[in-house]
């Protein structure tokens, strides 16, 4: 059992656990709490039947784990099942032991020779795991893997998130539809996959669309933020204003600042574009950081409505509205902003 050396992807790390290619040793750890809830619970779904639980799962928890004792559990051999299954969740709650700079540093000896039948998942949250000799054993014995399960960043790496997830699942998602659960769901990627996993379900051609998106999640395929900055970007004055009225009247779903700091990253770019000495799609790609080529289009597109003493101004009133609606200087209605807004970078 190999240690992988490449970079382990939460898609990739599925895979293999789903195909029943386990690991002796999995360290789950970083700021994303819903990857490493998942695999943790992927691995034992798969290792174990609910038959095979009662004597072959371990359950710790870091505020009252002793770490000898998970050892002791991870030497036991399974019983009527081909796999013990040993869990410690919430790691890095682990208290110090006498004796030991970090009681995860005990777990060194026993990552150089594990028992074959026993899978050992450490859940680290918050942080990367800071026991060296830990880290160093499992190396050096190829018995595990490390798993760092990074927070998600609004932009390119969203949208390549829900690209990669959606093509995991067997469905192809055009960049409307990915824009479209970007914008509405964001970076909470515990309700994005769901979503993403119950489209997949209902996409008989396999194939994530903005109607299908439209239909069955409530976000409209008409009027979002995406619209508002085609239409923005077009200078379409009378749909932009018909997607902020419609905005005022689904407030719950439609927060004006989500759609301020979606315009400001929008005209950021298209203020890239335009300043851009190659002004060719794949350049622009790499100069805003999109793996769009079809958006790419869109802020070259966007340049030749707006010159670029119009963007730095837009980019200033985009910044103004922002610090309104926080309350200094004003306390307007968030809407009455938005359209004040809209009417600037359309005159700008």
């Amino acid at each position: 059992m190999a240690v992988k050396r490449d970079t382990v992807t939460f898609t990739s790390l599925s895979k293999e656990i789903k195909s029943g290619e386990f690991k002796n040793i999995y360290i789950l750890q970083g700021e994303e709490p819903y990857y490493i809830d998942r695999l943790q619970q992927l691995i034992i779904d798969t290792a174990l039947t609910e038959d095979q639980r009662d004597f072959n799962l371990s359950l710790y928890y870091g505020n009252t784990a002793n770490v000898r004792e998970v050892i002791s559990a991870c030497q036991q051999y399974p019983a009527f099942s081909q796999y013990k299954v040993v869990v410690v969740r919430e790691a890095q709650l682990i208290p110090k032991q006498p004796g030991h700079k970090n009681d995860l540093d005990i777990f060194a000896a026993y990552a150089e020779k594990p028992l074959q039948s026993t899978i050992l998942v450490i859940c680290h949250k918050g942080e990367t795991l800071k026991s060296k000799p830990f880290t160093e054993a499992l190396k050096s014995a190829k018995t595990g893997v490390v798993f760092d399960s990074k927070k998600v960043r609004e932009g390119r790496d969203l949208e390549g998130l829900i690209v990669n997830y959606a093509n995991s699942l067997g469905c192809n998602i055009d960049t409307k539809a990915t824009s479209m659960l970007a914008d509405h769901i964001g970076t909470d990627i515990a309700r994005l996959f769901s979503e993403l996993d119950k489209l997949s379900i209902l996409a008989d051609d396999k194939n994530i669309s903005p109607l299908l998106i439209e239909q069955n999640i409530g976000i409209s395929k008409d009027f979002n933020n995406f619209e508002l900055e085609d239409a923005l970007g077009r200078r379409d004055a009378a749909k932009a204003f018909r997607i902020v009225d419609y905005f005022e009247r689904n407030p719950k779903n439609n927060p004006s600042m989500a759609s301020v700091a979606m315009l400001f990253s929008f005209f950021s770019n298209v203020l890239l574009a335009a300043t851009a000495r190659d002004k060719s799609a794949e350049s622009i790609m790499n100069i805003v950081g999109t793996r769009s080529q079809w958006r790419a289009r869109k802020f070259i597109e966007a340049t030749r409505m707006y010159n670029t003493r119009s963007l730095i101004n837009i980019i200033g009133y985009l910044r103004e509205c922002d610090t309104r609606s926080k309350g200094i200087g004003s306390r307007q209605d968030q809407y009455a902003l938005l359209k004040e807004l809209v009417y600037k970078i359309l005159h700008a």
